[in-house]
């Protein structure tokens, strides 16, 4: 197996990408694991995020990186919250919380007649720090935003998130069916084809390989 540090901490997105990357014969380590702080996220794209946040795990631990940046964009907000997803209403004690987020994002939508959102997910693998030719990926769910929140699955904005051809939100889908139509599973099966390219069309890697 290839070990690729995760540039998370996130026991949540090591579960999700270690179940998906297994199959092509990668062993995902958490940088916590590897005593690695969390990265700057200074930049105005997801790209820009996951990409530094990628080369500062793999230069402190001299592993391959696989970094995500995720959040929702909102046509009518002019693609906000965007990165600053997680922290859109962030206190000035630096306190964040879901229901923080909402509430502005109800707020920021009162009026306003293009309800059209789409949750968005880059994926990016590097093989080490200076790779110039990182794999980027990109997975989008297109859907709309409520002013009343409808489920208690997922979490964030998935309950204001609402999936028309479906009639639900992200908040009511099981979560089985959730992880099959993601923004993250979209971005992740894109990954997995290309790290099949760069390490044989199998599933896997030869064994003289690994």
């Amino acid at each position: 197996m290839r070990r690729v540090v995760l540039a998370s901490g996130n026991p949540g997105k090591l579960k999700e990408f270690s179940a998906s990357l297994s199959a092509a014969g990668i062993e995902m380590v958490p940088q916590s694991a590897l005593g690695v702080p969390e990265a700057d996220e200074p930049f105005h794209t997801f790209v820009e995020n996951a990409l530094a946040k990628a080369r500062h795990a793999s230069r402190a631990t001299g592993l391959p990186a696989l970094a995500d940046d995720s959040g929702l964009c909102v046509h009518a907000l002019g693609g906000a919250p965007g990165v600053y997803s997680a922290r859109y209403a962030q206190a000035p004690d630096g306190t964040r919380s879901d229901a923080a987020n909402n509430a502005r994002l109800v707020a920021e939508m009162a009026g306003r007649a293009d309800r059209r959102g789409s949750y968005v997910a880059v994926l990016v693998y590097v093989r080490s720090a200076d790779d110039p030719r990182p794999i980027v990926v990109e997975g989008s769910w297109d859907g709309e935003v409520l002013d009343a929140p409808r489920g208690s699955n997922g979490f964030g904005y998935d309950p204001y998130f609402y999936l028309p051809e479906l009639g639900m939100t992200a908040a009511e889908l099981p979560l089985e069916q959730k992880n099959i139509l993601s923004h993250r599973a979209r971005a992740l099966r894109g990954l997995l084809q290309a790290l099949r390219s760069e390490f044989g069309q199998d599933a896997g890697l030869t064994q003289e390989n690994r």
